[in-house]
């Protein structure tokens, strides 16, 4: 008999591979052994990594991302793997949403005062970053790293890649965190949008956070620190929106948008000259 995984020759006796360390299985799958797997999988003392994830990345960050950086793997999923779980669960959201709430979308613009165009613009902006949102939020991982990296440059504490994986854990928190909350509030279009602003506020706390605990930092320096990272941020949001305008002109989005405002401000045009002329033929 050999190993499934790494063809390692194995004796009768041996449960796991001595090579590789893969469970021996030699019997077929059935209802009854998915059903064990699965309780082992999320309900076993040993292996809710999920759960201890999530809530110590609220009670004590330090320890989750410090530990992996300094070599902990077994307690806690590793960055990667974190991350994949957020995007996929964020993936499955923004389909759900699109898909079976489109005008929660638009809602989310409501509040401003916007004309229609602008309105459609931002709803497309909004519809693209969805589409796109698992490639984003692999693009904009390290550009964050980067960013706090220049920030705690002179405390020399973690270095570039060490602070990809305290924003990969932190981005990934965020992500689910929102993705609770935005769960909680679907079934309520002003809620919904209220949250939908306030996201962002969230990720910077939670981003302080973090740094407060791994760095030990006092409240005053949490303050100077963010305030140097959301200076910095604010040539990428820039970029960004660069970026999704450039998006949109590829998709045409960009031209029937100007079109439609070229349209309103035309409809507008004739409806004071129609005014105006009236007002003259009766003074």
């Amino acid at each position: 008999m050999t190993c499934k995984n790494c063809e390692t020759s194995l004796q009768a006796t041996h449960l796991y591979c001595p090579e590789c360390g893969a469970k021996v299985i030699t019997h077929r799958l059935t209802l009854r052994y998915l059903l064990s797997e699965i309780y082992h999988a999320f309900l076993s003392i040993d292996s809710n990594k999920p759960v201890r994830t999530f809530i110590d990345l609220f009670k004590k960050p330090e320890e989750v991302i410090g530990g992996y950086i300094e070599g902990v793997r077994k307690r806690y999923i590793h960055a990667f793997g974190y991350f994949t779980v957020a995007v996929t669960i964020s993936g499955f959201f923004y389909f759900v949403v699109l898909q079976f709430f489109p005008d929660l979308m638009e809602g989310v613009f409501k509040f401003q005062n916007t004309n229609e165009a602008q309105q459609q613009l931002n709803t497309s902006i909004q519809k693209t970053v969805f589409e796109y949102q698992s490639l984003l939020f692999f693009l904009a991982i390290p550009i964050f790293a980067l960013l706090s990296w220049l920030v705690f440059l002179n405390k020399k504490k973690y270095n570039y890649a060490e602070h990809l994986i305290i924003n990969l854990y932190a981005y990934s928190q965020v992500s689910i965190v929102s993705i609770i909350l935005f769960c909680l509030t679907i079934w309520n279009e002003a809620l919904f949008t209220i949250l939908s602003i306030s996201v962002i506020f969230i990720q910077i706390v939670y981003f302080a956070y973090v740094f407060k605990r791994l760095y030990s930092l006092t409240v005053w320096q949490v303050i100077l620190k963010t305030l140097l990272f959301l200076v910095l941020l604010v040539p990428l949001y820039i970029i960004s929106g660069i970026i999704m305008a450039v998006v949109l002109l590829l998709n045409g989005g960009l031209e029937e948008l100007i079109e439609a405002e070229k349209m309103r401000q035309g409809v507008s045009y004739i409806a004071s000259s129609s005014i105006n002329w009236t007002s003259y033929k009766f003074l």
